[in-house]
């Protein structure tokens, strides 16, 4: 089990949410009433706004508020004829923008980007609106993984914009990453945190993923510990710190931690009950307790299921028969994989189930599941057949056993053993 990649999975799962969030559209505010500038010290020359005839007023408000309400359809009926045709190069830089935002929501990342830089380049908008929608470029080409893109126009908005936000520091933050530039992102996210009194809870998966990346272990518990005790009911906090110790190999502090949530009922996700029962699995890989920890392994995915808090999935139920295997308790462990097969996608269960039963001696049901297996499609052909051929020569059937054996030095992992085989078996 790969626990060194759960951190950064985490990260990039809360980097893509944070960019999820609509940005938001921009309004007609020329008639507005005045109000203290959010860009007093830019220096882009701010234009003199088009007029806007009152009919095409009206339907560019009514427009640009159904699409703020993600009524598209009525958006695009109402904004698409101002953005192609208005005389006026503000009502269609506004329309555009809009628009923009329909498209990158609706998944069309790189339209929604051409859209926006478009009404962008009109030079047409006020200087609020203005950079309001080129930050909105930066969060638009990190949701596309433009990280450069998405750097350079962030840049620009600070540069031009003469403006600075925890909002923008957070973003650095996470585009850094991305970019594995795990220093630069530390120090953003960090300074993300000092400029606002309500930080992102985003920025600490942010945070702990880059500390990880870059060794800093102590940085990484001492995080995900005090988000925990910050809020010790949320799973996001105890996924964080449990997977901390689980890659720093601390696996009875990480049962200790999930028994707990457990204990008193706030161990409620699938994945927290996958990693419990995983903690006492790699217990028992390390040789303490082996028979002990694969019992409780296996105990833990069936309190899981009876409580409804993990499926009854073939991965599930894998996960019970390798618990078994590790608990020194093969032949307990095809009952597991029976239950999991046929839900299986694939022969991989199938294929470790035929392993247990060869090796107790039961070649008529190892050659039955190695063969369905086979059928279903497995990762490693080779290997698959190197186990039925095992299973035919156990059932005294030569002739099928050098055709299996045949087969499986067909695959380069297994060429050189499986013809090694043959040549044995023809000196006979």
């Amino acid at each position: 089990m790969k626990q060194g990649s759960l951190l950064k999975a985490l990260a990039c799962a809360a980097f893509l949410a944070t960019l999820a969030a609509t940005p938001a559209i921009a309004k007609d505010t020329k008639d507005a009433p005045k109000q203290e500038a959010l860009y007093p010290n830019a220096t882009r020359a701010e234009p003199k706004l088009d007029p806007i005839d009152k009919k095409e007023a009206d339907s560019l408000n009514q427009g640009l508020q159904a699409a703020q309400d993600n009524d598209d359809a009525k958006a695009q009926q109402l904004l698409q004829p101002i953005a192609d045709g208005s005389k006026s190069k503000y009502a269609q830089a506004l329309a555009t923008q809009a628009l923009a935002n329909i498209k990158y929501n609706g998944g069309d990342k790189k339209g929604g980007i051409e859209l926006l830089k478009k009404s962008l380049d009109s030079n047409a908008l006020p200087n609020d609106t203005y950079f309001q929608l080129q930050f909105n470029l930066a969060q638009y080409y990190a949701g596309d993984e433009q990280y450069p893109q998405a750097q350079q126009t962030l840049q620009q908005w600070r540069d031009q914009g003469k403006k600075d936000t925890a909002e923008a520091h957070g973003l650095e933050g996470m585009i850094d990453y991305r970019m594995e530039k795990y220093p630069e992102a530390i120090a953003a996210i960090n300074k993300a945190k000092t400029m606002t009194d309500k930080p992102n809870p985003q920025w600490d998966q942010i945070l702990l993923a880059s500390y990880s990346e870059t060794g800093q272990t102590d940085q990484v518990s001492k995080l995900a510990s005090d988000q925990l005790a910050k809020n010790p009911g949320d799973a996001t906090a105890l996924r964080n710190a449990s997977a901390v110790l689980l890659q720093q190999q601390k696996y009875p502090e990480a049962i200790k931690l999930l028994e707990q949530a457990r204990s008193n009922g706030t161990l409620n996700d699938e994945t927290d009950w996958q990693n419990l029962a995983k903690s006492y699995m790699l217990l028992a890989q390390d040789g303490t307790d082996a028979k002990g920890n694969g019992a409780k392994a296996i105990a833990v995915v069936e309190d899981g299921m009876s409580k409804g808090k993990m499926q009854k999935s073939a991965e599930n139920y894998k996960l019970q028969g390798d618990a078994a295997i590790l608990g020194e308790n093969e032949a307990g462990s095809v009952q597991y994989y029976q239950k999991a097969e046929p839900l299986s996608k694939d022969g991989e269960v199938g294929l470790a189930m035929a392993r247990v039963q060869l090796q107790q001696n039961q070649y008529s049901a190892a050659k039955k599941s190695v063969t369905a297996a086979i059928a279903k499609g497995v990762k490693h052909k080779g290997s698959a057949y190197m186990v039925l051929a095992e299973s035919e020569r156990g059932l005294k059937n030569k002739p099928a056993a050098v055709a299996a054996m045949k087969q499986a030095a067909q695959d380069p992992e297994t060429a050189s053993k499986a013809n090694a085989w043959l040549k044995q078996a023809a000196a006979k």
